[in-house]
């Protein structure tokens, strides 16, 4: 298998560990490995940004964490509260949850503006907006997506895995969503295995958010370079022959 294949991969994914039990030992493996598989960041809790960033100091891996995580309903000034912090701390890019009950109530300049304020507290930082496109019917992903880019955000987010995972038809809806802008795509929640990452990224996701990056990258590593040739990709350059 062709390194500049596995590095390229590795380059689209976030490292993920979100779970409430984790600890400073888990952190520090998790640091760990994004070093060793050259994942393009990690996403953690706030908690442990200020830890992480040490841990990762003079790598290429970037520090990403959360705000109004995982439901979206706190207001919209511990949100920022929460963004300055971990910007002060040392995150590279911020994923922040959308006022999901405001869009359902049809209020989308409280969305946008939920939105405008953590990009506006968050400065040079990029923020992701969170869609959680699982609770959402077609219409109201369309108008999140719109939501969020008018408010500054630079990647739209699929979920967060909580309520259900990234779909192919999703990203393709939020990347036709954001075709004439330099918004990004980040696919995240139930991608587990090799083959679904590629789709994501074939469908016009940028990013991978996955607590199953070492699995994936494991499967890519074990497959021989007849069986790579299958995957196109698209979105980090075409497999070699």
């Amino acid at each position: 298998m062709n390194s500049t294949n596995h590095r390229a991969l590795a380059a689209c994914i976030e490292h993920t560990l979100l779970k409430p039990e984790s600890g400073i030992d888990a952190i520090k493996k998790h640091c760990e490995e994004a070093l060793e598989f050259g994942f393009g960041g990690i996403c953690i809790l706030p908690v442990w940004v200020k830890a992480a960033r040490d841990l990762v100091a003079g790598s290429p891996v970037k520090v990403c964490t959360v705000a109004g995580f995982p439901l979206g309903a706190q207001m919209t000034p511990v949100k920022v509260l929460e963004a300055e912090i971990a910007v002060n701390q040392g995150a590279d890019e911020l994923d922040m949850v959308i006022f999901i009950g405001a869009l359902k109530q049809r209020e989308d300049r409280v969305v946008e503006e939920d939105i405008r304020q953590v990009v506006n507290a968050a400065g040079s930082v990029p923020v992701k907006a969170i869609l959680e496109t699982a609770l959402l019917t077609e219409e109201e992903k369309r108008r999140a997506a719109s939501a969020a880019i008018r408010s500054g955000a630079a990647f739209l987010k699929t979920s967060t895995g909580f309520f259900g995972g990234a779909t192919v038809q999703d990203v393709r809806l939020l990347k036709k969503a954001a075709v004439s802008t330099n918004v990004k795509i980040k696919a995240s929640g139930g991608i587990r295995r090799l083959s679904q990452a590629v789709a994501m990224l074939e469908a016009g996701a940028s990013r991978i958010g996955t607590s199953s990056s070492v699995a994936i990258m494991e499967e890519l590593r074990s497959m021989s370079k007849s069986s790579v040739k299958q995957f196109i990709f698209k979105e980090i350059g075409d497999i070699d022959s």
